[in-house]
Protein backbone atom coordinates (compact mmCIF):
# COMPACT_ATOMS: atom_id res chain seq x y z
CA UNK A 1 0.00 0.00 0.00
CA UNK A 2 2.87 2.40 0.90
CA UNK A 3 3.63 2.48 -3.04
CA UNK A 4 0.80 3.15 -4.01
CA UNK A 5 0.50 5.90 -1.88
CA UNK A 6 4.05 6.90 -2.40
CA UNK A 7 3.66 6.49 -6.60
CA UNK A 8 1.10 4.92 -7.92
CA UNK A 9 2.71 5.07 -11.24
CA UNK A 10 5.55 2.71 -10.42
CA UNK A 11 3.33 0.37 -7.84
CA UNK A 12 2.78 -2.97 -8.76
CA UNK A 13 -0.99 -2.60 -9.94
CA UNK A 14 -3.38 -4.48 -11.88
CA UNK A 15 -4.41 -2.61 -15.02
CA UNK A 16 -7.36 -1.87 -13.65
CA UNK A 17 -6.09 -0.33 -10.83
CA UNK A 18 -3.51 1.77 -12.62
CA UNK A 19 -6.75 2.81 -15.40
CA UNK A 20 -8.84 3.63 -11.90
CA UNK A 21 -5.87 5.91 -10.24
CA UNK A 22 -5.73 7.62 -13.73
CA UNK A 23 -9.20 8.19 -13.77
CA UNK A 24 -8.71 9.61 -9.58
CA UNK A 25 -6.45 11.89 -11.21
CA UNK A 26 -8.18 13.34 -13.89
CA UNK A 27 -11.35 14.21 -12.08
CA UNK A 28 -9.42 15.40 -9.27
CA UNK A 29 -7.17 17.04 -11.55
CA UNK A 30 -9.09 18.18 -14.67
CA UNK A 31 -12.61 17.26 -13.86
CA UNK A 32 -13.87 19.56 -16.64
CA UNK A 33 -11.92 17.23 -19.29
CA UNK A 34 -13.31 13.54 -18.09
CA UNK A 35 -15.48 12.70 -21.14
CA UNK A 36 -17.07 9.46 -22.05
CA UNK A 37 -14.15 8.28 -23.77
CA UNK A 38 -12.67 8.21 -20.09
CA UNK A 39 -15.41 6.09 -19.19
CA UNK A 40 -14.65 3.77 -21.92
CA UNK A 41 -11.28 3.10 -20.90
CA UNK A 42 -12.61 2.30 -17.63
CA UNK A 43 -15.32 -0.17 -19.22
CA UNK A 44 -12.23 -1.49 -21.47
CA UNK A 45 -10.86 -3.01 -18.13
CA UNK A 46 -13.86 -4.67 -16.84
CA UNK A 47 -15.46 -2.36 -15.02
CA UNK A 48 -19.25 -2.22 -15.52
CA UNK A 49 -21.41 1.08 -15.06
CA UNK A 50 -21.85 0.46 -10.91
CA UNK A 51 -18.32 -0.23 -10.77
CA UNK A 52 -17.49 3.40 -12.23
CA UNK A 53 -20.49 5.08 -10.30
CA UNK A 54 -19.02 3.52 -6.89
CA UNK A 55 -15.55 4.64 -7.79
CA UNK A 56 -16.41 8.35 -9.04
CA UNK A 57 -18.43 8.62 -5.75
CA UNK A 58 -15.18 7.57 -3.62
CA UNK A 59 -12.81 9.97 -5.57
CA UNK A 60 -15.67 13.03 -5.57
CA UNK A 61 -15.78 12.17 -1.45
CA UNK A 62 -12.22 12.23 -0.96
CA UNK A 63 -11.93 15.49 -3.13
CA UNK A 64 -14.96 17.26 -1.28
CA UNK A 65 -13.93 16.69 2.53
CA UNK A 66 -10.33 17.31 1.59
CA UNK A 67 -11.55 21.33 0.52
CA UNK A 68 -13.68 21.05 3.54
CA UNK A 69 -10.86 20.15 5.59
CA UNK A 70 -8.87 22.62 3.89
CA UNK A 71 -11.33 25.22 3.68
CA UNK A 72 -11.88 25.72 7.32
CA UNK A 73 -8.49 25.01 8.89
CA UNK A 74 -8.69 21.81 10.36
CA UNK A 75 -5.85 20.27 11.88
CA UNK A 76 -4.38 16.62 10.92
CA UNK A 77 -5.29 14.69 14.20
CA UNK A 78 -1.88 14.20 16.01
CA UNK A 79 -3.14 10.61 17.06
CA UNK A 80 -3.31 9.62 13.16
CA UNK A 81 0.21 8.17 12.30
CA UNK A 82 1.68 9.66 8.60
CA UNK A 83 1.20 6.74 6.24
CA UNK A 84 4.36 4.28 6.66
CA UNK A 85 5.09 5.64 10.02
CA UNK A 86 5.47 2.62 12.50
CA UNK A 87 5.09 4.62 15.57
Amino acid sequence: MESIAADWRSAPLTAADRALCSHAVKLTRHQHDVTPADLDILRGHGLDDVAIHDATQVIAYFNYITRIADGLGVEPELFVRPWGSSQ
